[in-house]
């Protein structure tokens, strides 16, 4: 087998595998690499060593057995069987389902979140979205203080078990998604400055050093983060990737990384014969990252939307601290432009960054497809105190609005885990980081961060603190038919009822952002729109509403309460902290 690694200021390089040393030679052909062969089978741990220094694990190491500062270990892709013959799923028409591997199931594994896969298909959605598994020191943490980019967190399962999850997904219909981190890496474990210049001080990101994507050695930098991006498509048969916070990639060179990596996407997928795709995360609200790369975009296929969340948020809740200010101050009326718009701050100014913010869209052109809608994330959930969900404040009947709204809206659907039935557990923000220093500055931190807004340090969860995470995994018990809260399966029913509605109602899988019409009483707390011969009546109020349909033919395709069609004055009454969708007659 051939071993490399790319060091280029190294003056020497070593192997160290099977208990013996190696020097490696450099590549003639390419400029900075060592490269060099050895007898290796599946699972041979291997590390090198540059200028006779410590022996590190593999920047491109597919495996980190012993965690993120041991051996990597040597993984063959080609022994696995797959089961399902798998044509591929993509984007357009897609309900979406994020997913935290380590708090789905009590035991927190990716053979343990495979078993409960049944749910998602009955479910009705039609792709899992996974938060990140690259490794991570400990055993419990949100993902995004990942090492290793190219390997799969060892507690979780290791490669083994991700493969064996998404077989089992694709054997069900299901896509797989997968979240990966392309803006830093975690403070403990990241071994890659020791090999070259991966980091760069050109630029400064909220976690220091930026990714080297446009100094001295980008370019292999960049190939090792597209290489990374093609690995899991390929050798795991994901679907898409989510690429977290991408604003916060610092890159002046004329063909943007972003650019790059959804051309090298592209070209796999039409390699492969099955569609692939790259959704963004992003808080610029520039429709270019979106746009096709002919049409002088980035060529990125769908993007995350925050103003539609952060505006249902501001609806639902009367929120208007911090970034919901902007939104709160008419909240049906940022409904309504984000419904017909896309985005709420198209060039609008921000009270909350002090500037005019982001651009329009070109509804004629960009497909709503290409916007995520979601009620609740693991940002929106966990970056809360006390992590607490919708459903801790809200009313079954609010919650069942939100839900119409969001799975009703032109925009591709996104739940997170446990919204589909109203879960009673919170999503707090946990870590198990294994260096005393860094765990304690994480726990100040969090508190610090709080207190400027007026919570005891008591009140906030300990990240450290084992009962954090454990309070934080789904409850299974809560949704079961039986179950002493009832609102639970209810509340699930009702999101069964929605999505099995817009599959079968070709107007609300219509892409057209520019044909959706809303109307609201904000006084009255009432919302509706139209996507075609579908109308949705959202009453937001305590109280019943009279909510005027201008149709007089219609009947009721679903609703939370009893609501009866118009009659001939067109008027829909529509009881307080419900819904209602209506089709053609």
């Amino acid at each position: 087998m051939q071993f490399e690694v790319w060091a280029p200021q190294a003056g020497r390089v070593t192997l160290h595998h099977e208990g013996a040393t190696r020097a490696l030679e450099h590549d003639p052909d390419r400029a900075g690499w060592w490269t060099g062969e050895a007898e290796a089978r599946d699972g041979t741990r291997y590390g090198f060593a540059v200028d006779d220094g410590p022996v590190l694990p593999d920047p491109r190491s597919r495996r980190q057995p012993d965690g993120p500062d041991g051996l990597s270990a040597v993984v063959d892709h080609g022994a696995y069987a797959w089961r399902a013959e798998w044509p591929g799923l993509a984007l357009p028409g897609a309900v979406l389902y994020e997913l935290h591997v380590g708090t789905y199931t009590r035991e927190g594994t990716l053979d343990a979140a495979a078993e409960r896969l049944g749910h998602l298909a009955e479910l009705g959605v039609t792709h899992v979205e996974l938060m990140p598994l690259c490794p991570f020191p400990g055993r419990h943490g949100w993902g995004y203080e990942g090492v290793s980019l190219w390997a799969v967190h060892e507690p979780y399962g290791g490669p083994g078990a991700l493969k064996r999850f998404v077989d089992r997904a694709h054997e069900l219909g299901l896509g797989v998604v997968l979240d990966v981190v392309h803006n830093h890496l975690g403070p403990s474990g990241n071994h890659l400055p020791a090999f070259g210049p991966y980091f760069t001080d050109t630029h400064q990101t909220p976690w220091g050093a930026a990714v080297n994507l446009d100094a001295p050695g980008s370019d292999e930098v960049r190939a090792y983060l597209v290489g990374s991006a093609l690995a899991w498509l390929r050798d795991y048969r994901i679907d898409g990737l989510r690429l977290d916070a991408v604003h916060a990639l610092r890159d002046t060179r004329a063909c943007h990384f972003l650019e790059e990596l959804s051309t090298a996407v592209d070209s796999l997928a039409a390699e492969l014969g099955r569609p692939l795709f790259l959704i963004g995360e992003s808080d610029l609200n520039d429709p270019r990252l979106i746009t096709p790369r002919e049409e002088g975009g980035l060529g990125l296929h769908a993007q995350w939307n925050d103003d539609f969340h952060h505006a249902l948020h501001a609806a639902l809740t009367g929120d208007g601290q911090g970034y919901y200010a902007d939104f709160a101050r008419d909240p049906s009326a940022a409904l309504a432009k984000t419904l017909t718009g896309g985005f709420f701050h198209d060039g609008t100014y921000s009270s909350f960054r002090g500037r005019s913010h982001g651009r329009p869209l070109d509804r004629t052109r960009v497909s709503a497809h290409r916007l995520l809608g979601y009620t609740q994330t693991h940002d929106q959930v966990g970056n809360r105190a006390q992590g607490d969900r919708l459903a801790a404040s809200l009313s079954p009947g609010l919650l069942a609005c939100a839900a119409a709204l969001t799975l009703t809206a032109p925009f591709t659907p996104m739940l997170f885990m446990g919204e589909e039935w109203a879960a009673g557990t919170p999503w707090q923000f946990f870590t198990d980081h294994t260096d005393p220093e860094l765990a304690e500055a994480v726990r100040r931190g969090r508190r610090r961060e709080f207190a400027e807004h007026g919570w005891a340090e008591e009140d906030v969860p300990d990240p450290q603190d084992p009962a954090t995470r454990e309070r934080s995994c789904l409850d299974w018990s809560e949704p079961e038919p039986g179950s002493a809260d009832g609102r639970h399966a209810r509340v699930l029913a009702w999101y069964r009822e929605l999505i099995a509605l817009r599959r079968r109602q070709a107007d609300l899988r219509d892409p057209d952002i520019a044909a959706v019409k809303a109307a609201y009483d904000e006084r009255a707390r009432w919302f509706a729109f139209r996507r075609g011969d579908v109308r949705v009546l959202v009453n937001l109020g305590k109280s019943a509403a009279a909510i005027p349909l201008g149709a007089r033919h219609a009947r009721v395709l679903a609703a939370w309460e009893p609501v009866e069609a118009p009659g001939a004055d067109g008027v829909v009454h529509v009881p307080g902290e419900s819904c209602v969708v209506l089709g053609q007659v």
